[in-house]
This record gives C-alpha cells, sequence and structure tokens, in this order.
C-alpha cells in the first residue's frame, strides 16, 4: 500500500481553488479520462504585469492527482509568468513532502497543464497535436517529447522509472523498445569523463504491497455505505453502489439525495469514510460520471 504524506492527505481531502474560473484568461487541458487522468489548469494573469493573480483546477483522477493539482494552484499564484515556467514536478512533489513513486505522473500532469495554460494565454501552440511517429506509448497517448522532457528533468533511468513519471510503458508494454531508445540516448548525453555510458539497468520485479482483493474492497465498500444509508434515509434519501473502476468508486444517489444542495457533501463525507476504512485514496463520483454511462 502506498504512504502519503499528511500534506498529500490535507490537499486530497481539502483541495485548493478547485472549479471553475470564469475570469480565466489562460486554460490548459492535459490527459484524458479515458487514458486514467485529465487536467484542466486555469489561470486569470494581469496582462499589466504578468502576474498570476488566480488559478484553479478541475480534475479528474486519482487522489494524487488532486493534490498535485491543488498545490500546483497554490504555488504559482503570485508568480510572474517566467517564474511560473520554471516550476518543476519535483516542486510540486516537494511542496506535498514527497508522493510515491508510483504517483509521480501526477505531478508531471500538473507542470504540463501550467506549460499549457501559459502558452494559452499567450496566443502559442502548445504541442498537443502528435506527429506522424511521435507518439511512444498509444495506451496512454505519451509522445516521445514529454518522455525524453522527463527523463532529462528527473534523471530517470529504467523503463519503470518512465512509466511512474508519464504512464508510459504501463499498458500494453508495445513500447518498451521505444522507451529505452530514449533512455539510452538522454544517458549518452549525460557528463562522464572518461567513462562509458552504462547499460540500461533492467526493471527488477517489485514486491506486491499486501492489498485488498476486488471482492474484499467492495465487501468494505459495501459496509460503509450500509452504515451511512440510516442517515441518508432519514432524510428521505439513500445511496447505492453502482460499479468500483480501480480508484473511483461510482454510487447512486436518491430521493431527496439526488441533485440536493448538498450532494457535494454528501459524496465527500462518503468519500472520507471509504479511504478510512479501506486505507488508500479513492474518490466517490456520481453514476452520471461513469465512461460507460447511458443517457
Amino acid at each position: 500500500m502506498w504512504e502519503y504524506s499528511e500534506k498529500v492527505r490535507e490537499h486530497f481531502f481539502n483541495p485548493r481553488n478547485s472549479g471553475p474560473l470564469v475570469e480565466a484568461n489562460g486554460v490548459g487541458d492535459v490527459g484524458s479520462i479515458q487514458c486514467g487522468d485529465a487536467l484542466r489548469l486555469m489561470l486569470k494573469v494581469d496582462p499589466d504585469t504578468g502576474i498570476i493573480e488566480e488559478a484553479r483546477f478541475q480534475t479528474f483522477g486519482c487522489g494524487s492527482a488532486i493534490a498535485s493539482s491543488s498545490a500546483l494552484t497554490e504555488i504559482v499564484k503570485g508568480m510572474t509568468l517566467e517564474q511560473a515556467l520554471a516550476v518543476t514536478n519535483q516542486d510540486i512533489a516537494n511542496y506535498l513532502d514527497g508522493l510515491p513513486p508510483e504517483k509521480m505522473h501526477c505531478s508531471v500532469m500538473g507542470r504540463e497543464a501550467l506549460h499549457a495554460a501559459i502558452a494559452n494565454y499567450r496566443g502559442e501552440r502548445w504541442r498537443d497535436e502528435h506527429e506522424e511517429g511521435a507518439l511512444v506509448c498509444k495506451c496512454f497517448a505519451v509522445d516521445a517529447v514529454l518522455i525524453e522532457d522527463v527523463v532529462r528533468a528527473n534523471n530517470l533511468d529504467t523503463i519503470e522509472e518512465v512509466t511512474f513519471y508519464t504512464k508510459a510503458g504501463g499498458g500494453c508494454a508495445a513500447c518498451h523498445e521505444g522507451i529505452e531508445e530514449i533512455l539510452a540516448k538522454v544517458k549518452a548525453e549525460r557528463p562522464g569523463p572518461g567513462e562509458v555510458s552504462p547499460p540500461i539497468r533492467p526493471i527488477a520485479p517489485r514486491p506486491a504491497a499486501p492489498r485488498l482483493t476486488l471482492v474484499q474492497r467492495i465487501k468494505k465498500i459495501e459496509e460503509v455505505l450500509e452504515s451511512i444509508r440510516p442517515m441518508l434515509i432519514r432524510d428521505n434519501g439513500d445511496v447505492e453502489l453502482i460499479e468500483v473502476q480501480g480508484r473511483n468508486v461510482y454510487v447512486n444517489l436518491k430521493g431527496s439525495c439526488a441533485g440536493c444542495m448538498m450532494e457535494a457533501s454528501t459524496l465527500g463525507g462518503i468519500q472520507q469514510k471509504l479511504v478510512e476504512a479501506l486505507g488508500e485514496l479513492v474518490q466517490v463520483l456520481p453514476v452520471s460520471y461513469m465512461p460507460t454511462a447511458q443517457a
């Protein structure tokens, strides 16, 4: 089970600057719901000073994605655009007192969204379209430019590390050869007087951490929901579990809970109880957010 810092938990449970920004004049969209993570970063930039006066985000993803996005908005507010462009994914992780290696791609997504938003403000074309042959990982739509950039910035050495930081290589593995070529290219450029670049070390098998099976997770989720239902029923509402997809738990709010002004608060309360019961970060979403939900 992954270990999360207190700051990650704090920004997950109480994200800063979440929601739309009507006055935004710079917007960056990265990722995709189909690939599991998506982030929209919105900036309000003072055109006279170039200072970021406000930053807000909307994200679809895991707890680390929410925490990283929240942290990013706090970091860049008050910065000039040039200062913001110097923010690295490691700066985001450091702000949160670290992220599990497997979740570093969330900080990279934040940095990408920041660059995209600034490019949008400046009226510049950000690299949002893949040229022929540039897409390395088709499973997660990760191109060679991003992989090479992240390998350099974070001094990565293995396919496993590339997967942690970009998700590339975490699907069908067909792109591993392409990732190895990029790793070899970047490693050959690293300074090492009188030394030959060492070969790319193989990915060592990682010991599997004890985790609940899907059946065990669903059982615990149902137990938590059953403990909550009496309170909702007293207010003429109810909740039922619809689906569990990875770390997303989809529920159906019924009766007075459906469309209620307190719906977000109800979902947040359920989410907190599930995180405590499961010992992991999950996101509770209404059934309407399911990718396969029928109209």
